[in-house]
Parts: structure tokens; sequence; C-alpha cells
């Protein structure tokens, strides 16, 4: 299904008029429909699988800015590394600590953002409020990286109150977070899908991750 260029243009309008980034989520989708976004202007793509993206990064254009935006194995950091913009949801200090030697080898400070596990579900990963807490102390020790914000997702339910509840909670921790460090503060706070952007968005969420409503269905 080729991109819904409607879709994109309206959703582009309405998240540049509130100061919200859009990352197009690209994955399992052909090389061409990523083309056709980038061919109306847009450059923020993110993909979920290492193998997936590698593949693809090499094919389009070398002005995309890639965000990995999927759970990350230590062992699958170098080949990202190289090229990523950034890195989002890490969700341990041994992940961190690899990503660091692996930028540190292609000579690069990569942003990474925390992720904090804010559903119900337990199959998703990410941190507590604390272990975000502890990360950030520790990113002293790793001047390869740049911690620039927080990412997280919602249950998949259609509870809007717990919807609202959870990005809330996220929030919150972003706020304790920068309360803690006004020299260094967090920039981005990364929630919010297809689904569920406009609640993340009215909970504070500058930045969203959209990709059925700009690509279709996923297959």
């Amino acid at each position: 299904m080729p991109v819904n260029v409607v879709a994109y243009h309206q959703l582009k309008k309405e998240l540049d008029e509130q100061g919200v980034s859009l990352l197009a989520v690209s994955k399992k989708k052909p090389v061409e429909d990523i083309e056709e976004l980038y061919q109306l202007g847009h450059r923020d793509f993110a993909e979920n699988y290492v193998q997936e993206l590698v593949e693809k990064q090499p094919q389009l254009p070398s002005d995309i800015r890639w965000h990995f935006i999927g759970h990350l194995q230590r062992n699958k950091v170098k080949y990202i590394a190289p090229f990523c913009a950034s890195i989002q949801g890490v969700d341990s200090p041994s992940l961190l600590q690899e990503i660091n030697k692996q930028a540190q080898k292609c000579g690069r400070i990569l942003d990474v953002m925390l992720q904090v596990h804010i559903a119900t579900e337990e199959t998703k990963f990410g941190l507590d409020q604390e272990e975000v807490l502890d990360l950030l102390q520790q990113a002293v020790h790793y001047p390869s990286i740049r911690i620039i914000g927080l990412m997280g997702m919602a249950s998949f339910t259609e509870n809007t109150e717990q919807i609202k509840a959870e990005f809330t909670a996220l929030r919150s921790i972003f706020d304790r977070c920068n309360s803690l460090r006004a020299d260094s503060p967090l920039r981005i706070l990364s929630m919010g899908m297809s689904s569920d952007y406009p609640i993340a968005i009215s909970c504070g969420s500058n930045m969203v991750r959209v990709g059925s409503l700009l690509f279709g269905a996923r297959p």
C-alpha cells in the first residue's frame, strides 16, 4: 500500500503547529514506500529490527535520519552505531555501556533515549523511575553517548483513561529528571503512536512514532 499522502500532510501540519516531531515508523515496509515519503520532504524514519534496518539503509538517500526504536540486543549495536541518528529504547546499564563502546569505535557521539516501562503488559521492556535516575547519573562515565530524552509505550487498550494515566506518569518522571539536572535537561519526551498520539501530546509528548496512519496496516 502506498503512502497516504493526505494523511501525512494533515498530520505534519497538526504536529508542526504543536511543536511535535514526527518519526515515521517504517518497519515491515518496502524501501519504495520510504522513498515516497522521503520525496514529500520527510527525513526522520524509525525501525524496530536491526537486520531490516541495515538492509534498507544503503538503498535509501544518505540524508535520512534513522532512529532505532525496537528492543536492541547488545551484540547488534555494532551494526547500527555507525549511522543511526538516535537509539531509543535503552533499557539497561549494559546496553548503554555497549552503545558507548561502539560509538567510540566509530568516532561518534550517539544520541540515546531511555525507555520507561509504563504499560501493564509485562512483555513491554523498560526501566522504572529509580533505574532511570541511576542511568542518568552513570551517563557521565560514557563520553560517546548523549541521553536526550525518555520514551515509553502505553498499554494496548481502548481505555483512554488508562492510557492517559500511563502517559502522565511518564511525563512526571521526565519532569523529575529535569528538576535534578537543570544544567543539562532532557529535551525529548517520545510517547504516542498512531492510535494514541493525541492523548500523548495532551500529556506533554514532543515526539510521536507513527506508522500505520502513514503507510497503512503492516502485513
